[in-house]
């Protein structure tokens, strides 16, 4: 049971640093940098930026030994410790459990991206008539993101399954 969780747990990780990696490889080789074109519309669009920063290009503008810091070094820890704990604590729910390995995946894709090249490839624009707008974004993004709300929406499921089994 505990290998295959844990080869259930790598696969996972696996398939969201390849899926990443995939889509900026396609996207450096056919998309000029920083140019703009449409999906659909003006609603989604697709670029080629290189971000030397965090989320949105927060701490972009850091030195380079604060940035080596803050988005290297302390990434690398933080997600060893989520690798450690997911794999040692076999009573994670599995929706939680698929969470952590899209947050795991997505954060090892874009540090990978760091040191690879020195910033993180973003390609992904929404902009829903100005109500709505992202930021430039690419898909361990994604995989992070999602993973954040398997978590949320999994806490809320075991809170209300606690409430309902202590009424």
């Amino acid at each position: 049971m505990k290998l295959s969780r844990n080869l259930f747990i790598v696969i996972l990780i696996i398939f969201n640093i390849g899926i990443d990696q995939i889509s900026k490889f396609i996207v450096r080789a056919k998309v000029a940098p920083y140019s703009q074109d449409t999906i659909i519309g003006e609603l989604f669009t697709l670029h080629n930026v290189e971000n030397t920063g965090a989320f949105l290009g927060m701490g972009s503008d850091l030195g380079p030994v604060l940035k080596t810091l803050l988005l290297l070094i302390l990434p690398v820890i933080v997600l060893g410790l989520v690798i450690v704990h997911v794999l040692k604590d076999t009573s994670i729910d599995k929706l939680s459990l698929i969470g952590f390995c899209c947050i795991i995946g997505g954060g090892l894709a874009n540090v990978f991206d760091r040191y690879a090249y020195g910033s993180v490839t973003d390609f992904l624009h929404i902009d829903l008539g100005g109500k709505l707008r992202t930021g430039i974004f690419n898909i361990a993004d994604v995989s992070v993101t999602t993973g954040m709300i398997m978590i949320i929406v999994a806490g809320f499921v075991a809170h209300k399954k606690r409430q309902v089994s202590t009424d």
